[in-house]
């Protein structure tokens, strides 16, 4: 009895694993098929884009409207013919339904493969990201997902992940020959962040490489325009028109500059020893300018005291006495013997008459 059960259950166990079996065979090839069919739609969907860049170019350029159109090259020459814009819309519509085809098996599939399914077809995105979905090569429609859970089908649909955070990218130092031909070398930050995940995924190869090279050569063309005092006193004014410059090139890209700094001027040794004792002979001439006008304000204060003494006779007694008071009050041990005021007025009265 036993030895019965236990071969009922081998059995049933071999069945269940042939149908497993069968089972991720039949899988396989329907993600094989779907495969195949999404390459060929997206194949044909490149050849019309092309032919319809071919048909824009001849028309702009002012060529006739005929049967056909030749566009020569250096090596080969292509022929478009006419008519194409009828061809176009029916490949187009060919796609739409193929399209629609390959929805179908991909819901399809999901259902088959149910629970398994869900978790490939749920995916999670952060609060600080945002995911953009193509599906069949095209855009999905909506603009991008997150944050939060979002939901894709197999096979037909592919995303990428933005990050919407603040970057900071630091120029490295740049060689630049400033408009009066001096040689500095300059470094900066800048600090910018993606606005529209959608643009910056469709318009853009690498919005980030793209806006650091940017970066890079945007600060070049700004010191080569200014002279050296201007690079050195008027950081905030460059650094305010080159994040404008910066913002304005990438708002296409679907990145928003936030802010740029300048971190540091440096100059060639000589020039600093240069700028150094030019520096010094300026602080010595202020120094010689200073002493010069406070020797003459005290010059113009003597004349005038003594202008106002020599007019009030009272007035160079009282300054006779204090002079006395003070002398007196420093020096105790010295003995003054203070001459009348008469007679000095005498000995200057004696002088001007002998002049």
């Amino acid at each position: 009895m036993h030895k019965n059960t236990r071969r009922f259950l081998l059995a049933g166990d071999s069945n269940l694993i042939g149908q497993c079996k069968k089972f991720v065979k039949l899988v396989s090839r329907i993600f094989l098929i779907a495969h195949a069919i999404v390459s060929v739609s997206l194949i044909n969907s490149d050849s019309v884009s092309r032919r319809f860049r071919c048909r824009n170019a001849l028309t702009q350029s002012g060529g006739k409207r005929s049967t056909g159109y030749t566009i020569s090259t250096r090596n080969h020459k292509h022929h478009v013919f006419g008519g194409g814009a009828a061809h176009a819309e029916q490949v187009i519509e060919e796609n739409k339904t193929c399209g629609k085809i390959l929805t179908v098996l991909s819901w399809m599939l999901v259902i088959l493969t149910m629970p398994f399914s869900l978790l490939v077809c749920f995916k999670v995105v952060q609060e600080y990201e945002r995911a953009v979905i193509f599906r069949l090569g095209r855009l999905l429609s909506g603009g991008a997902k997150g944050p939060g859970i979002f939901f894709i089908l197999p096979c037909i649909d592919a995303y990428a992940r933005v990050d919407l955070r603040t970057r900071t990218y630091d120029i490295p130092p740049q060689e630049v020959l400033t408009k009066d031909s001096v040689t500095v070398s300059v470094d900066a930050v800048v600090y910018y962040r993606v606005s529209n995940a959608t643009v910056s995924i469709a318009n853009v190869e690498n919005a980030h490489h793209s806006t650091r090279l940017l970066a890079q050569t945007t600060l070049r063309n700004i010191m080569g325009q200014r002279p050296l005092h201007e690079i050195l006193s008027e950081r905030e004014s460059i650094s305010q028109h080159m994040k404008a410059l910066l913002d304005e090139a990438t708002d296409s890209w679907g990145i928003n500059v936030e802010r740029v700094e300048i971190k540091d001027v440096r100059l060639p040794v000589q020039l600093q020893r240069a700028m150094a004792a030019e520096a010094e002979a300026a602080r010595e001439a202020r120094a010689k300018v200073i002493a010069a006008e406070g020797e003459q304000k005290a010059s113009r204060a003597l004349r005038e005291a003594s202008e106002v003494i020599g007019d009030s006779p009272a007035a160079l007694q009282l300054r006779y006495l204090q002079t006395l008071n003070t002398i007196s009050t420093e020096k105790n041990s010295t003995i003054v013997f203070p001459l009348p005021i008469d007679i000095l007025s005498y000995f200057m009265k004696h002088m001007e008459q002998k002049e």
